[in-house]
């Protein structure tokens, strides 16, 4: 078994060192990744999360020249994959989305990656206030809620109405937490059914506004949970394709070093392009896909912004990181059926904030069947996912860091071995990932696997009205945050640049 935080070597390189992450740095580069760029673009995205490719793409199939830069080698930000010896595959987040990713992608990619999304055959709980497989869906959740929690039908329908209802912009202060015991008091086992499957995707906490999780919630209360069938390495490579037909012109291992800013006699600022590897890109509008305070503090600066504005953006909390344990099943082994996706904890009773516990006692777990990836070998593969705080894992000393990494990678598979006797066995590949492992391959400050907290989305909004041509398609507000969230912010904020650079059209004609 290895337990590896190695990143893979390009194929063909005979050098003996490997780069170990976040450990030794990032590899140097051996050629230029800008070649071939032009000198000026309408549009330069900065960043490959779904938010990036996807108002990437909308831009370019609208005809506009598009530039996408990608810091990493591999692209689609949290949504991608890497490959270890063995003939592993792991892919970094995957399960799951609502059934509204089928109408993204129809809508904004292709047909063939919107008929490659599958519902997930199984979502299975497993705690000591409940037991049970669940579909997920509305039907199911509140025949869940009615005949083993003892709920009367008439609160839980209320319950999804008043959900539904929610107005983005109420300007109620209720949190979660007060909605949930207002609406079903006193009962927080029923409190843990609703928001831990929303707090492990998406970071929030019971202390978060109430309309964040209403809108979440109901998008994933439609018809269950969905993945892509064939997996992120494949789903990827189909984007790429689509972007290039589209005329994007795509690089990556290219890290944006700033966002230039020019400023007019009448005092008006408006973006002039990028610089990147030593090069000025120009460009008419720039989208950030990178984290928004990472976009007003580092790659902007607070000195292109009206003091209020920067103030503001002072204000906005990070979200939460994470941490994953990745194990490959050996080839030509082979796990039992368990569930697609395993919520366990052996916590008594439920708080959001004891999802991050340093070597806490709740984790999910997504189990990866040859189903996933139908085009190649049949493999197995499990990958257990913790929330997790920055602060617990950042000043560590290395000796305690892989100490701290042993452990949680040794509680996992005594977990696991819960669920399946002697998996010990059949897994011949452990991994683990961590905040730092976040930080140093997205970027993402504190390595926020999330974004930000809600009032990061106004923040991000509102970055068009202080620099002309700027606009930001990262994560956000926790509403703008997994890969539904992601992909249809994307598309909001490439309908936003169309019209900016119509409007710059229109000027000069």
């Amino acid at each position: 078994m290895t337990h590896s935080d190695e990143i893979p070597r390009p194929r063909g390189e005979r050098d003996v060192r490997y780069f170990k992450g976040s450990t030794d740095g990032k590899r140097p580069l051996t050629k230029d990744p800008l070649e071939g760029a032009a000198s000026a673009y309408d549009l330069v995205v900065i960043g490959s999360g779904l938010g990036g490719l996807t108002a990437a793409n909308v831009l370019g199939r609208a005809g506009h020249g598009v530039a996408l830069l990608e810091q990493h080698y591999n692209f689609g930000g949290l949504a991608t994959w890497f490959r270890r010896k063995g003939g592993h595959t792991f892919d970094i987040s995957l399960h799951g989305f609502p059934i509204g990713m089928k109408k993204t992608c129809r809508k904004y990619w292709t047909q063939e990656i919107a008929d490659s999304i599958e519902q997930l055959d199984g979502v299975r709980f497993d705690n000591p206030q409940f037991s049970f497989e669940t579909e997920f869906t509305r039907v199911d959740f509140t025949n869940k809620l009615v005949d083993v929690f003892g709920l009367e039908r008439a609160k839980v329908e209320a319950f999804y109405d008043e959900l539904r209802r929610m107005d983005f912009f109420d300007p109620t202060t209720e949190t979660t937490g007060e909605l949930l015991e207002r609406c079903f008091p006193g009962r927080n086992d029923v409190h843990r059914l609703l928001m831990e499957p929303i707090s492990y995707a998406n970071g929030s906490t019971l202390d978060d506004p109430a309309i964040s999780y209403g809108i979440v919630f109901s998008n994933f209360m439609s018809k269950g949970v969905y993945t892509f069938s064939g997996g992120t390495d494949t789903l990827i490579k189909k984007m790429k394709a689509e972007l290039v037909a589209n005329g994007v012109e795509i690089f990556n291992s290219v890290l944006v070093d700033k966002i230039v800013i020019e400023e007019s006699p009448m005092g008006e600022r408006r973006v002039a392009g990028v610089e990147a590897l030593g090069r000025f890109i120009a460009a008419k509008a720039v989208v950030s896909n990178a984290n928004v305070l990472t976009t007003v503090h580092k790659l902007v600066g607070a000195a292109h912004f009206d003091p209020d504005f920067v103030a503001k953006a002072g204000k906005v909390r990070l979200n939460t990181s994470s941490c994953q344990v990745y194990m490959g099943v050996r080839d030509g082994a082979e796990l039992p059926w368990v569930t697609d996706l395993l919520f366990t904890s052996t916590r008594p009773t439920f708080t959001s904030e004891s999802l991050c516990d340093f070597h806490g006692e709740s984790r999910t777990f997504s189990f990866y069947y040859p189903k996933t990836r139908p085009q190649g070998r049949p493999r197995y593969s499990v990958v257990s996912s913790t929330n997790a705080r920055w602060e617990d894992w950042a000043e560590l000393d290395q000796a305690a860091y892989d100490a701290a990494k042993d452990k949680l990678a040794a509680d996992t598979l005594a977990c696991l071995e819960g669920y399946v006797p002697g998996v010990g066995g059949l897994i011949d590949h452990v991994e683990v990932a961590t905040p730092r492992t976040f930080a140093f391959y997205t970027e993402h400050p504190t390595g926020t696997s999330f974004g930000t907290k809600f009032e990061g989305l106004e923040v991000s909004t509102q970055l068009p009205d202080e620099i002309g041509g700027l606009f930001h398609a990262g994560s956000v507000g926790i509403i703008m945050s997994g890969w539904l969230g992601a992909a249809n912010y994307g598309a909001i904020c490439a309908n936003k640049v169309d019209a900016w650079l119509y409007s710059l059209a229109e000027v000069s004609a």
